[in-house]
């Protein structure tokens, strides 16, 4: 029987709600954050300028002296970006003040994720709780952001408990991503180990995560990444195991109904593979996962009364082991980051079709995992 333990570690300073609008971009221009893995000759996070028009970049900084600063994000007034440090013993959450003009990270603060293995961290929209998915404690945290924009040592650590039939990558919980909702209230979260999204309910004035009902994934599926339809209405979680994505109905009280499940890859494929992220395109037509052993991206068409799918295209990912990508805000560009052949490719985006099409640039980085865009000022 799968149960969930919530343990409470005090509460923190609170820092002051930051509902301040993000800065205005200069026309098509934007800082471009990776977040890597600092096990071959990567230094740390990465940041370029990047031209969302032209598919142009040039490099302009790099946070040093990190242990594997995998995953980011970004605070509501984009003047702040928080990592996890990606270590199996001791995991941490480093904080950092953004320049919007010169793209510099300057560290504030490192503090405990409270579990091994950090892998996913999300800012809510008050930028005032940060919260941290622990993939090898099978556990998820929740960090008070202070004054200066740091952020303090664990309030509330919840350890998952439970187990799925894929004895190899199940054989505990795994935390996998935080996803909050637009509403700042539901906080779901894949579990790969437990087969389940758990669903918890966050207090944005204290920071505490109440726990609601799960909902339970196909045996064996190992649900991931997670994103919202622009509508409100729907919800899509990748599954790396079984290598499918899953439409789900999202209803005001939390629940999610589950719609459809396609498989990610093509049906004469034999190989081994396993997913990794997924996104919705701005106009809400189309949903895009990556595969990691097809080394592709799959590209399905949304349809907007029902939200269910179809498939589109698998198009090859330009590397290997395309761990995470990003759409662009204007919707014109995909990002892919292939972890390892160290390089992100830059494809263009049919609008209409949804298809996308390498541009030719790419941006050698040593094993990037997730890529964050920045408005420059």
């Amino acid at each position: 029987m799968q149960t969930l333990t919530v343990i409470s570690i005090g509460l923190g300073l609170l820092g002051s709600a930051q509902l301040i609008s993000p800065p205005r971009p200069k026309k098509d221009e934007y800082h471009l954050l990776i977040g890597t893995y600092t096990q071959k000759s990567s230094e740390g996070i990465y940041v370029y300028s990047f031209n969302t028009k032209t598919g142009e970049f040039a490099p302009e900084s790099i946070a040093k002296g990190l242990k594997n600063p995998s995953y980011l994000a970004v605070s509501p007034d984009e003047k702040k970006v928080y990592s996890v440090g990606e270590m199996e013993n001791g995991g941490a959450v480093y904080a950092f003040t953004f320049d919007t003009k010169t793209g510099t990270l300057d560290k504030l603060s490192s503090e405990s994720s409270g579990g091994a293995g950090p892998c996913y961290v999300a800012v809510d929209r008050t930028g005032k709780w940060v919260i941290v998915g622990n993939y090898g404690g099978g556990s998820l945290s929740v960090l008070p952001v202070l004054e200066n924009g740091g952020v303090g040592a664990p309030q509330q650590t919840i350890q998952h408990e439970g187990k799925g039939p894929n004895e190899k990558r199940q054989e505990k919980a795994h935390v996998h991503s935080i996803n909050i909702a637009p509403n700042n209230r539901d906080v779901f979260v894949p579990d790969l180990g437990m087969d389940e999204i758990t669903y918890y309910q966050l207090d944005e004035k204290t920071g505490k995560l109440t726990e609601g009902k799960p909902t339970k994934a196909t045996p064996g599926a190992g649900p991931r990444h997670f994103t919202f339809h622009p509508s409100g209405k729907f919800v899509y979680a990748i599954n790396e195991l079984n290598q499918t994505v899953t439409a789900y109905a999202y209803s005001k009280d939390g629940t999610l109904t589950p719609l459809q499940s396609l498989s990610t890859v093509p049906t004469d494929f034999k190989g081994e593979n396993i997913c990794a992220d997924l996104h919705v395109s701005p106009d809400g037509k189309f949903l895009y996962g990556s595969n990691r052993g097809h080394d592709s991206i799959a590209i399905y068409a949304i349809d907007a009364k029902t939200g269910t799918l179809k498939l589109v295209d698998i198009t090859s990912s330009g590397g290997k082991h395309p761990r995470n990508f990003m759409i662009d805000p204007s919707g014109e560009l995909v990002l892919v980051a292939n972890r390892d052949t160290d390089n992100v490719v830059v494809f263009k985006r049919d609008a209409k079709s949804g298809k996308i099409t390498p541009t030719g640039k790419e941006i050698s980085v040593s094993m990037p995992v997730c890529l964050k865009m920045i408005p420059k000022s």
